[in-house]
């Protein structure tokens, strides 16, 4: 810890994951804390009480004036009318993340994108383990990044997953490398234009240094055109073409090129991730470990060990010879189609909460690839109708994810893939969308 908060108050927004690892920084930290969130809850009601705080549920906040700091959680949307009040009373609003940063310590690595950045972040992680640093992985990825930085000393890496909605309410936030994969429409629900989307994910370098450094997709226009912007080293990756300096594949190896010095990392076919989107991430990843100063033998041990992660393009086995696949973390259009073009023979379950998004591009993908299309949730009738307007007519209707995977599993013959991505968030049906891809794991082993 390098600041304390002793006679602040301070009010947390939201008590999931990172509203209560934020509440309890700032107890520790010495602010007067009271916790608020739009669903009241017994469990949340005791967990409030047994930490010590004031607690509120609601349309809006018991009390919203009198406070220093309020700390959104990354759910909840800063145009709500309470937040404004909060701030009009003089109150400062921030998010988590940026808590994190202020109050305690360590070294950050960042990493958005609209897709891949959990699976970059967990690769970067666990190639910065194998280099002997302490590493923790952290952020969108699943755990709460205060819930370590405040105990860290000089010497913790901080891999750090950042969604657009945590970076909304970055300020301070400066990281020594920072990543933008890709950007692709997702969230419109929440930022309403492309242009507020992609400057939020613009924040993740806002304030670096010209001796840090901004790693980026040379192949996607929207992030080649926001480094623009930055005022970091820039360094490009890129699985097209040769690069002078930055990542990238030439003759089948990846390599990176570092003041006219080339470092062979591994061959692409040395990687166990399956998809030229899983080249992109581990493109990225050897250049932020790269530019973090980690060397190449540890890169390449690692990208060709590394399997992938939970949700993405899991294999789930197989079953009278057809494979299973869980791709529940694709969760807008774009994520779906690089998962469908890793296969072919696709029966395809999809569908799920609509965030605004079209599907024409989605099912344009579908050509040599999805034979069958199964649809569930929300989005069916949106995504049915993008569909049959390409002229894709083989379609069936479920209305749970049971009913939809008995109904992929006897469409399906050998040799066949059925797979999970749905091309939306999961909330219209489940929590989030590891419950999904657990629902589809459970119901393909109560397959016969």
């Amino acid at each position: 810890m390098n600041k304390n908060l002793e006679s602040r108050r301070a009010l947390v927004i939201g008590l999931g994951k990172s509203g209560r690892a934020g509440a309890q920084a700032l107890k520790k930290l010495g602010a007067a804390v009271d916790v608020y969130d739009g669903k009241e809850d017994s469990e949340k009601r005791v967990w409030a009480q047994e930490l010590g705080v004031g607690v509120s549920f609601g349309e809006s906040p018991a009390q919203i004036k009198g406070y220093d700091l309020v700390v959104m959680s990354p759910g909840i949307s800063a145009d709500k009318d309470f937040i404004r009040e909060a701030e009009a009373d003089g109150a400062e609003v921030i998010g988590e993340l940026e808590l994190a940063y202020r109050y305690g310590k360590g070294n950050y690595i960042a990493i958005t994108g609209t897709n891949g950045k959990t699976t970059t972040t967990a690769l970067t992680g666990e190639i910065f383990k194998a280099a002997g640093r302490r590493t923790e992985v952290v952020g969108n990825i699943g755990v709460a990044v205060v819930s370590k930085a405040v105990d860290a000393d000089d010497g913790t890496w901080f891999i750090t997953e950042c969604s657009s909605f945590q970076l909304e309410t970055a300020k301070a936030f400066r990281p020594v490398v920072s990543a933008i994969l890709n950007i692709t429409p997702d969230h419109l629900d929440r930022h309403k234009t492309m242009e507020n989307y992609s400057l939020a994910k613009a924040r993740i370098f806002a304030n670096q240094l010209t001796d840090e450094y901004f790693i980026y997709n040379e192949d996607d226009e929207l992030t080649k055109k926001m480094s623009q912007l930055c005022k970091a080293v820039l360094v490009p990756f890129s699985r097209k073409k040769e690069l002078e300096f930055g990542a990238f594949v030439k003759e089948g190896e990846i390599i990176i090129r570092d003041k006219n010095k080339e470092h062979i990392i591994c061959k692409v076919s040395e990687l166990k991730m399956p998809g030229i989107h899983n080249l992109e991430n581990a493109l990225a990843a050897a250049a932020i470990s790269h530019f973090a100063g980690i060397g190449s033998e540890y890169i390449r041990d690692t990208l060709r060990t590394f399997a992938g992660v939970a949700h993405r393009l899991e294999d789930c086995g197989k079953k009278n010879g057809v494979r299973y696949i869980n791709d529940s973390k694709g969760t807008n259009p774009d994520a779906s189609v690089k998962a469908v073009q890793s296969f072919e023979n696709i029966i395809l379950i999809a569908g799920g909460y609509d965030k605004g998004a079209s599907y024409d591009e989605f099912v344009n993908a579908f050509a040599g690839h999805v034979k069958t299309l199964v649809l569930m949730g929300a989005t069916a009738e949106k995504i049915r109708e993008a569909a049959e307007r390409s002229g894709f007519s083989d379609i069936h209707m479920a209305n749970n994810m049971k009913e939809a995977v008995t109904t992929a599993a006897g469409l399906a013959k050998s040799g066949d893939t059925v797979l999970l991505s749905p091309a939306c968030a999961s909330w219209d049906m489940y929590a989030k969308f590891e419950d999904r891809g657990d629902d589809f794991k459970k119901c393909v082993n109560e397959l016969d």
